[in-house]
């Protein structure tokens, strides 16, 4: 069984994650740039954070296997800090990096005139750079949410068919499937989907099943990186054939990522070091 989990935050990983990842049956991977959970207080500690995303972690998953890959972006909730807004400007000059495979997470926190601002100005960075993008819905008021995002998306450069809606759940799938957008869902130990609400809203939408993208979205929160790998064994024992499994959880992110032109899921032999860290403990 081979995997691509299309939302996960190794930051807030260990080593230890990346190897049951791989032991599981993940082999590629995207990881959206997010909120820390602590504020930050100036935009350079953005750009940092996009280096590891584009060094550290690429590297640390090629120790197991795993090809990775990064969405950049200002956060929706960091869209309301005045203190992050140069992050906008200096987007551009990361999004040309090659493993860059989309604009994200973009969308809405608490649905502010910043957030909309934000969300509009990055929608247009993704047109502009042949990007899609990963749109964030909001965990609050989430119908409302959704709906405004998907104007928003109309009223964008970026064609629907260019845009992922994640975290959404058994409210908002019908509206989502209507905007022509890719449908994402997020599994989660105890809160928003777990693999068997799953399994149902795909047997109740079995005609979306092409756009369908099933992510674990694990953070420094409770969460599973292994909630991809459950959903697969819940869709087989529910009946659902190899064939299904491997549409959603390998071709269909395969396919949205793809857009981008940049995916490469081969997955080259680590160096030795990066930046001077081999990852080793205690000597040679």
């Amino acid at each position: 069984m081979r995997i691509f989990d299309p939302h996960i935050h190794m930051t807030s990983r260990t080593t230890d994650d990346y190897a049951a990842m791989h032991a599981s049956g993940v082999r590629a991977l995207v990881e959206p740039s997010f909120w820390l959970g602590q504020p930050r207080t100036a935009p350079e500690t953005f750009y940092d954070y996009f280096d590891a995303l584009l060094g550290w972690e690429p590297f640390r998953a090629a120790q197991h296997g795993i090809a990775h890959h990064c969405t950049l972006a200002l956060n929706p909730k960091e869209a309301n800090d005045p203190r992050c807004l140069p992050v906008l400007d200096e987007l551009p000059r990361y999004l040309v990096k090659d493993s860059v495979v989309a604009v994200g997470e973009i969308g809405y926190d608490s649905m502010t005139p910043a957030e909309d601002e934000a969300l509009a100005a990055q929608l247009q960075l993704a047109a502009d750079h042949g990007l899609p993008a990963l749109v964030h819905t909001p965990h609050r008021d989430k119908a409302a949410g959704l709906a405004r995002t998907v104007d928003a998306v109309r009223e964008s450069a970026l064609d629907p068919s260019w845009v992922l809606l994640d975290h959404l759940n058994e409210t908002t799938v019908a509206a989502a499937a209507d905007s022509g957008s890719w449908l994402g869902f997020s599994i989660y130990p105890d809160t928003k989907m777990d693999e068997h609400r799953m399994v149902r809203v795909l047997r109740a939408y079995p005609w979306l099943m092409d756009r369908v993208l099933v992510n674990s979205a694990a953070d420094w929160g409770n969460s599973d990186p292994l909630k991809t790998r459950a959903v697969a064994d819940a869709m087989l024992t529910d009946g659902f054939t190899e064939d299904d499994v491997d549409r959603v959880l390998w071709r269909n992110p395969v396919a949205f990522y793809g857009l981008s032109g940049r995916l490469d899921l081969d997955v080259a032999p680590p160096e030795a070091t990066h930046e001077g860290n081999s990852l080793l403990r205690g000597g040679e």
